[in-house]
């Protein structure tokens, strides 16, 4: 692979980005950026306190008016450039992402080309955020609706996918005329900070969007939510978290976003393609590691084609190259810290002492960083931990139902409802199926549904909101009306 890793890291700016200049923290602290796979570190940082939150907030608030009367055509070549850029820098924010987070270097690129659709995608949407005009029934006004820019934005993105969680944010901010403040993950802020310059790159002005990274981040969202010139947050990461910020947003009754954690089923029926349900679930399951909260967590089988789907998953698990992911031929990188490390391998042992089978993996890696080996673990039991908590790695847990009521029963007894995977041959299951999940998402003999033009979210403690899709841009817009008088009135 031919990337001078030294090269593509100095090109990261490593201070905080406020009012268009890239500058240190007001205290002079730092924190550091760690490769996963080595333990070695990558770059310093500098880290944001709460007054350089505030002036982050202070330079998005100094031009949200002007940014907000851009045309929307000007904000949409901002967006379009920026997604040229991208792609012209794939190989750099790749190697970003593999060196901060751990996923293999191709896998990486996929996710450059699904983070970069946002920017394309609102690009398009920028110029096609519709009001309506009618009469009201009474015929005694005429009614117009239109959409504004809800105002300055904080953006909280999680360390999983770092340039497709800024984008998913970013994008439809700019579309819409937001300023923001970006606060990326303190594990993966390197990419976001990238991110940020080639946006600039782009000829986004000054002060529309300021990063603020740092190793506290109450120290940066605490006073944000607390601003009532702040109008919007949007919220990426774990449950407990998301409810923390829900509290501090609802004094100023803000608008939130939140994409939550994840439990979600991969339902297998007994009519299903097995051979294309495995490798759905191989899409669902090891995409990021398994860190995502999108990955299929609990894999529900019909105890008649449990036991082929099981070999078949197996087989498939064993072919995977264990590994740092920036050597040649990895397809499984290492998790993104030690205390990752040490949940999954808890999770596991759980598993087998209470009676599971570890049909292939179980154990770390060797040597040094994150590693765990891609895990099946067979016989599961309900009560076990790998059934009730979000996994984030790379372990499938299976478990066998012999109903269709029983596989939505299993599937819906959990407090999340993000994404769920449904495999089956009968269309009218298909329906009934949908129905019944308490999901936002659903895929149907398909492992991998997150598309730039398609809406995310999810219910129940999974969040609220949707992003991405034609509902995207409606997060960082008001709508204002206007009752007109009738012209025929005085007529």
């Amino acid at each position: 692979m031919s990337i001078n890793i030294d090269e593509v890291i100095a090109k990261v700016p490593t201070q905080l980005l406020i009012g268009g200049e890239w500058r240190d923290s007001t205290s002079g602290e730092t924190f550091d950026v760690e490769n996963p796979a080595t333990g070695e570190t990558l770059a310093t940082l500098s880290s944001a306190n709460s007054d350089d939150a505030i002036a982050a907030l202070d330079a998005a608030c100094a031009v949200q008016d002007d940014w907000a009367r851009t045309t929307p055509r000007e904000r949409a070549e901002i967006l379009r450039r920026a997604f040229d850029l991208v792609q012209e820098r794939a190989d750099e924010f790749a190697a970003l992402m593999t060196l901060e987070m751990g996923k293999p270097f191709a896998e990486a690129k996929g996710e450059v080309t699904y983070g970069g659709e946002f920017l394309r995608w609102f690009s398009e949407e920028a110029v096609r955020d519709y009001g309506r005009a009618a009469t009201v029934p009474e015929g005694t006004l005429r009614m117009i609706t239109r959409r504004k820019p809800v105002g300055p934005c904080l953006l909280i993105t999680p360390w999983n996918f770092p340039l497709a969680m800024a984008t998913r944010k970013v994008a439809p901010a700019v579309a819409a005329g937001c300023t923001m403040v970006l606060k990326p993950a303190k594990l993966t802020p390197l990419t976001a900070q990238y991110f940020a310059q080639t946006m600039i790159d782009a000829g986004l002005p000054k002060g529309v969007l300021n990063v603020v990274a740092g190793k506290s981040a109450s120290a940066i969202s605490e006073p944000l939510l607390a601003d009532d010139r702040l109008r919007k947050l949007s919220f990426t990461g774990s449950t407990p978290v998301g409810r923390t910020l829900l509290k501090g947003a609802a004094d100023n009754v803000l608008r939130t976003s939140m994409e939550l954690g994840g439990n979600a089923p991969f339902i297998v029926f007994e009519d299903a393609d097995i051979d294309q349900a495995v490798q759905g679930a191989m899409g669902a399951k090891m995409r990021n590691i398994g860190e995502a909260c999108t990955a299929a967590n609990r894999f529900l089988v019909h105890e008649s084609v449990a036991e082929e789907f099981s070999e078949k998953l197996v087989a498939e698990f064993e072919k995977l190259n264990l590994g740092n992911g920036m050597d040649e031929g990895i397809t499984c990188g290492p998790l993104v810290e030690s205390k990752a490390l040490e949940s999954i391998a808890a999770l596991v042992d759980d598993a087998a002492e209470k009676g599971a089978t570890i049909a292939t993996g179980g154990k770390r890696g060797d040597g040094a960083g994150y590693f765990y080996e891609p895990t099946v673990i067979t016989n599961v039991s309900r009560e076990t931990r790998v059934a009730q908590e979000e996994i984030f790695g790379p372990v499938a847990p299976i478990i066998t139902f012999s109903t269709e009521e029983e596989a939505l029963e299993i599937a819906n007894d959990t407090e999340y409802g993000l994404a769920s995977y449904v495999f089956t041959e009968n269309s009218d299951r298909l329906w009934r199926i949908a129905d019944g999940l308490e999901f936002g998402l659903m895929g149907f003999n398909a492992g991998v549904i997150s598309n730039a033009a398609a809406p995310f979210g999810g219910v129940k403690q999974s969040g609220m909101g949707r992003e991405g899709g034609a509902e995207g841009i409606e997060e960082y817009t008001s709508v204002q009306y206007l009752g007109i008088r009738d012209p025929y009135a005085n007529a």
